[in-house]
């Protein structure tokens, strides 16, 4: 008897729909399919190849508003936020594919050798819940650019926004080229084991170890974002309101549901009672609501489980000593009010563990050394911040992350590859180099 997937909305918990769970016969069946399709796609030639990945995104770019309510119900984000993600995703499909076949275009040494980026196989992308069209698509597409086919199995959280956005898409795509598969992790543990080449994967660093280790024995390319606790020092000579004003936005956004979030913040104790003030002032003009509330800045948490580990957190700082300047453990039902605490110490959750949540975690140090100690004291390594003046450049030199912002925030801009360091991921993408990695680089001399 065939399992089904049942999609809630997160506000409500109104069902939404079901997909079909999909068995490891049937994962196997659609690796089957994209191995037996890569044979014809890896022969288009790399031109043919962007031209008709971008008339794909093109072909759907009209449907941008119902995809983006979709996304909204099902994840929980408000429409502007949504919209943002589905259109960008239409967009950036275009862009990635002329970037992809401009970086995978064969490059002339000198002697006359060739070096070239060959396609790989079958490429597995396992893709989250937070973000769940726009981080699939970083990774479809210049797999499929660089002449591999794609088995995408998505967050099973979010399975109907990637369900109708990619098969959309895969509509117009050759027969085979990108094939949808639904799934808890046993769906993921299959794909994983099954005969492809490369698994392109975000999410937790748990599951990422696990990926590692089943993808060893046949020695399989990963390119892995596994999450991240990102820091942010704020120095003496700070802009104050520039540093408050981030320090919510960033531990706020998408509901706090973001690997890059804010999630541990070291003030000078100079500044710190100002900084703390205009934090709460701040964090306190924010909104929780459903994705069509008007004015909502902070949707629901995706599921009770997640919500569960929020509140606890903050109860487990409470416990130990923190003080609740905004929110606090006592919770609505799907929902976390903007939240803020103070006196965060290394001894807390909500320091070493990650939140994933609207929660600002303040604590104060003396001395600059102290707080890059303890922003570096994490096994992640995804993002970092620092706002100052003097000496913030040699503070940002300091920091162990795969992206540090200076007075602003960590994600780059223009052609800046997403990478994180230590555990929160291996291998990265975006930039030329990124999509280099979902090639096979080979050598020809003649």
């Amino acid at each position: 008897m065939t399992s089904l997937i049942q999609s809630f909305d997160p506000s409500n918990g109104e069902l939404l729909g079901e997909v079909e769970n999909s068995t490891t016969q049937q994962v196997n069946a659609a690796v089957a399919r994209a191995k037996a399709a890569q044979k014809f796609w890896r022969k288009t030639p790399l031109p043919e190849r962007a031209r008709i990945i971008n008339n794909a995104y093109q072909a759907i770019d009209h449907l941008t508003d119902s995809f983006s309510e979709l996304l909204a119900r099902e994840m929980g984000k408000d429409i502007r936020r949504a919209t943002g993600e589905a259109g960008g995703a239409v967009y950036m499909g275009q862009h990635y594919a002329q970037d992809a076949a401009r970086a995978l275009s064969p490059r002339q040494l000198s002697g006359g050798t060739e070096l070239q980026y060959r396609p790989l196989g079958v490429v597995g992308v396992i893709s989250p819940w937070n973000y769940p069209v726009m981080m699939a698509n970083n990774l479809i597409v210049p797999a499929l650019v660089a002449g591999n086919t794609v088995v995408l199995k998505p967050s099973e959280e979010t399975p109907l926004v990637a369900e109708t956005f990619f098969g959309e898409l895969k509509k117009h795509l050759p027969d085979g080229v990108l094939t949808i598969v639904h799934g808890d992790r046993e769906a993921g543990k299959a794909l994983v084991e099954s005969e492809i080449q490369m698994i392109a994967f975000t999410g937790s660093k748990v599951a990422g170890q696990d990926i590692m280790a089943r993808a060893a024995s046949k020695v399989k390319r990963l390119v892995m974002e596994l999450g991240g606790k990102d820091p942010m020092i704020v120095m003496r000579d700070a802009n104050l309101e520039q540093a408050a004003r981030f320090a919510v936005a960033g531990s706020f956004e998408n509901s706090g549901q973001m690997c890059t979030s804010i999630e541990r913040i070291y003030v000078d104790e100079r500044i710190a009672d100002k900084f703390e003030q205009r934090v709460t002032e701040i964090a306190n003009m924010y909104q929780i609501g459903p994705w069509d509330m008007p004015s909502v800045n902070i949707g629901p948490i995706i599921n009770a489980t997640q919500h569960a580990k929020i509140v606890e957190q903050i109860k487990d700082a409470e416990e130990k000593g923190a003080t609740i300047l905004l929110g606090g453990s006592q919770q609505p039902e799907r929902y976390i009010r903007p939240t803020v605490i103070t006196g965060m110490t290394p001894e807390m959750k909500i320091e070493t563990e990650e939140t994933f949540g609207p929660v600002v975690s303040i604590s104060r140090y003396s001395d600059v050394e102290e707080a890059i100690e303890r922003a570096n004291a994490s096994e992640y390594g995804l993002g970092a911040v620092v706002f100052g003046n003097q000496g913030v450049q040699d503070v940002a030199e300091e920091l162990e992350a795969g992206m540090v912002g200076i007075n602003q925030g960590q994600g780059g801009s223009g052609d800046a590859p997403w990478v994180g360091a230590k555990q929160s991921g291996l291998g990265f993408h975006g930039s030329v180099d990124g999509h280099r990695q979902f090639a096979q680089v080979r050598v020809v001399s003649k």
